[in-house]
């Protein structure tokens, strides 16, 4: 939530879209933002998707081979018990699978452009049969708190903000080199 929150406090019109999509979807439900409310909302979707994407939680996947593995269309063979170390953030910030990748745009994850993204190449919570355990519950939570969050507040960028954004030495899991400040304004 705090990375889509900076971005939205970069991004005012991301920012407005979201409100108003929450904002619509309150009021056609008696005010109230509920858990199947939280499902519907598309664009919130897409704007935590691309935060995702622009900051991954885990920036490394670490997997082992069991087996020797040929890679398809090459003679390179990965032995057993070979560390495999997936760098997710590179990977996600990799212009050859997204274009303009330092700019936020959750428009990437549209019905119409999410068919676009290579396979394997979006692994906010790893993929295949080792992904992460609580990836519904995350993601639950963070939907409902940015909904909170956007439906009553205005967050803009004030002069402690950093920009651009650094980040602590790689560690397993990305976090800000310094606090985070942000202007917060009651709407």
């Amino acid at each position: 939530m705090t990375f889509a929150l900076y971005e939205l406090a970069l991004n005012q019109n991301i920012q407005e879209k979201l409100r108003d999509e929450i904002l619509n979807a309150v009021e056609k439900n008696e005010g109230k933002l509920t858990y199947d409310i939280i499902f519907e909302l598309k664009y919130l979707d897409m704007v935590i998707n691309e935060t995702l994407r622009r900051y991954p939680p885990a920036f490394m996947i670490l997997r082992k081979s069991k087996k020797d593995f040929k890679i398809p269309g090459s003679d390179l063979v990965i032995p057993e018990n070979t560390d495999i170390n997936i760098n997710v953030y590179s990977l996600q910030n990799d212009p050859n699978y997204f274009k303009n990748p330092e700019k936020f745009d959750p428009d990437r994850f549209s019905q119409s452009n999410v068919q676009n993204i290579v396979p394997f190449t979006f692994l906010p919570f790893g993929g295949g049969q080792r992904s992460c355990i609580g990836k519904r519950f995350g993601l639950m939570q963070s939907k409902i708190g940015l909904a909170k969050l956007i439906q009553h507040f205005k967050f803009a960028r004030c002069e402690k903000t950093s920009i651009p954004l650094h980040f602590h030495k790689p560690t397993f899991f990305l976090s800000p080199s310094k606090q985070m400040f942000l202007s917060v304004e009651k709407v």
